[in-house]
Formats: structure tokens, C-alpha cells, sequence
């Protein structure tokens, strides 16, 4: 293993001797299968709404022990009605989108501003996005009011976005706090590691990453440094992005915790449930 990281060149970002000992010995045992999930990014939009009913959606999120969960959707009233079906359960986000074409040109749209204004006032509303930009367009007027709002309002961003996007929110609007989809759009540990270094506000979703993170099943050395020395600022995720998804929901969460069982337990704890879980307790539904 150590030779493995060597030649990866990664065991130099790990700080400490515990860290390291972590990784050259056996990872303990996790129960995986009991670990509750708390899912980090989930759409339920119009789409998933024809063919999932809110009782199905609360069915599928049961029989995979996903006690709580971010949800967005176009449009945003599907995830407002997700919520009031388990408001204890369902941690409703924003989407700023109303349709989908929206995603292409939303920081455009100089009349959203005020539109998200309206809707975080009504409420009840746990967070913003997910917003899709990338580096063309990050001195977007649009995007920098919809970025104060958060960061007004206490709420996290979800942001689908390149590092660049990060450097320009994080000098306009240093005190907001971000999810970084998917380990944003070049998701390489080290790169990743850089920024959360960078920006103590910076947590990062791994959704989507299972097949890098743990390719075959089997968790790669190069992402394990990052899992363990940043496991408190890393979150998991399905991300139903197509009602597809939704059908494959049973495999990809099963697949996140086969690569979570690979770590030490406190880590993996972590990373399934209790970071987010922490993030949620001073932000909430408005």
C-alpha cells in the first residue's frame, strides 16, 4: 500500500503519523449496511414526479437507509412538495431553474435575483441550487446577488462549477458556504484537496465519483489520502439527475457503501452521515 501511494505521489499531502498509519494498515471493519445515509444531493423534479409519487421517493430512500436528504428540483415547488411529506426527513433546496433549458442560461437571467429573493422569504428553504457555471461566465452579476442571498441568509450553495468559479465566489462573497457537486468538474484529489485547503467554507459532495473513488470496488489509493484527512468536509450523494437514476438508486447507494466500508470507521461515519448532518444543524428550512 505504501508503495502504491509512493508512486502516486500523494503520500506527501498526508499530514501526521496517525493518518499514515491509517493507511498502511488494514482499514477495521465498517458495518456498512447499518450506517444511516445522509444523501447530499437529490433532484425530484417534474419528470421523476410522473412517475414517482412522494410515497414511492420515501419508499426507495426506506429500504436504503437514507434517514435524511437534500433535495432541488425544476421546478422548485416539486421539492417544497416532497417536504411537506417528511419535513423532518427531506432537506429542501431551492432550484433556481424552472424548466430545464434554464440551466444553460440562468446567469443571464437578471429578473432571478429578485424571483430567488421572494421564494427564500416565503420559505422554507434549506439551501440554493444547484447551480450549473462554468468559467466563462463567473463574474455573472446574477450569480454574485444569488451568492450574497446565501450568504445573507445563512443557506449553502450547490454548485456544479470548475475551480475557477470557487476562486471567484470565495473572493466576492467570502463568507458563504458552498457544496461542491461532485467534487467539482475536475475531480482529482488533489486538486480537491487544494481548494478545501483554500476555503475553510468548501465542502465537497462525491456524487457520481463512485467509479473514480472506488474503481471495481476497490477503493483507489490516490483518493484515500483525501478521503481521510478531509473526511470531515466531504459529503455522499446519489444524484437522481434523471428519473433513471431513481431506478438505479438501490445500486449506486449500495456501491457507496461498499467504498465507505473500506475505511475506518469513524471516517466512514463521517463521510455517510454526520458531516452533513452538522452542516444542517444551524442551517435548516426558513
Amino acid at each position: 500500500t505504501a508503495a502504491m501511494i509512493r508512486h502516486t505521489g500523494m503520500l506527501s499531502v498526508v499530514k501526521g503519523l496517525p493518518v499514515l498509519l491509517a493507511l498502511l494498515l488494514p482499514a477495521p471493519a465498517t458495518r456498512a449496511g447499518e450506517l444511516p445515509l445522509f444523501d447530499a444531493h437529490l433532484h425530484y423534479s417534474a419528470e421523476d414526479a410522473a412517475q414517482y409519487s412522494a410515497a414511492d421517493i420515501l419508499s426507495i430512500l426506506d429500504r436504503n437507509g437514507v434517514t435524511r436528504a437534500v433535495v432541488t428540483s425544476t421546478p422548485p415547488q416539486q421539492a417544497l412538495s416532497l417536504y411537506r411529506q417528511a419535513p423532518a426527513r427531506i432537506v429542501p433546496f431551492l432550484g433556481v431553474y424552472r424548466q430545464p433549458d434554464d440551466k444553460q442560461d440562468w446567469h443571464r437571467d437578471t429578473n432571478l435575483p429578485a424571483r430567488v429573493e421572494e421564494q427564500l422569504a416565503a420559505g422554507p428553504w434549506a439551501g440554493i441550487g444547484e447551480l450549473h457555471l462554468f468559467a466563462s461566465e463567473r463574474h455573472s452579476p446574477v450569480f454574485r446577488r444569488l451568492a450574497e442571498l446565501a450568504e445573507q441568509h445563512d443557506l449553502p450553495l450547490l454548485l456544479h462549477g470548475d475551480p475557477a468559479v470557487i476562486d471567484s465566489l470565495y473572493e466576492h462573497t467570502p463568507g458563504v458556504t458552498v457544496i461542491w457537486a461532485h467534487g467539482g468538474t475536475y475531480p482529482w484529489p488533489p486538486l480537491i484537496r487544494d481548494y478545501l485547503q483554500r476555503y475553510p467554507k468548501l465542502h465537497a459532495d462525491l456524487s457520481v465519483r463512485d467509479g473514480r473513488i472506488a474503481p471495481d470496488g476497490v477503493l483507489d489509493p490516490a483518493w484515500t489520502p483525501l478521503l481521510l484527512e478531509f473526511g470531515d468536509r466531504l459529503l455522499i450523494g446519489v444524484d437522481t439527475y434523471s428519473t433513471r437514476r431513481w431506478q438505479q438508486f438501490d445500486h449506486v447507494a449500495g456501491g457507496i457503501r461498499h467504498w465507505l466500508a473500506q475505511l475506518p470507521d469513524e471516517v466512514a461515519e463521517r463521510i455517510a452521515h454526520r458531516n452533513a448532518t452538522s452542516l444542517f444543524a444551524t442551517t435548516g428550512p426558513r
